[in-house]
């Protein structure tokens, strides 16, 4: 007699293969986004770093700050950092000589990056709204 062997696999075996190539995937997945979201980070310190150098250059020719944020020194790197998802925040003292500009970062704490005319480059956990204000004693990173 002659027994017929059925070649394959199990539906159980399937079953835990798929099961091992999810977790693999799901490993994979957790920190390619971490990479992505630093890769983030470094774009919007860079932006930031543009902006200090840009807030210099224009003061320098200028003598104040008082119309940076509307100049093209602060538009374009500020619309880099907001076409990638985050807005930048910018507080200048009202006679102009100091100007400040705040970021969120990509993180898991969410922190802030700011930038300021003293030259200051801060990474801090306090709002952007609180960082960088307009006003009499305001303009510089907190």
């Amino acid at each position: 007699m002659i027994i017929k062997k059925e070649k394959g696999f199990t539906i159980i075996e399937l079953l835990v293969v798929v099961a091992i190539i999810a977790v693999l995937a799901a490993i994979v997945l957790v920190n390619v986004t971490q990479y992505i979201n630093k890769g983030k980070d470094a774009a919007i310190k860079g932006n930031m770093a543009t902006i200090l150098t840009n807030a210099a250059v224009y003061y320098d020719g200028n003598g104040d700050y008082s119309g940076f944020a509307t100049d093209a020194g602060f538009t374009v790197p500020s619309a880099a950092i907001s076409n990638a998802g985050k807005a930048v925040t910018a507080g200048t003292k009202t006679d102009g000589s100091a100007f400040c500009a705040c970021a969120t970062q990509y993180d898991t704490t969410n922190t802030t990056y700011c930038v300021d005319s003293t030259g200051a480059k801060i990474a801090g956990s306090t709002a952007c709204a609180t960082e960088c204000q307009d006003g009499a004693t305001e303009g510089y990173c907190h």
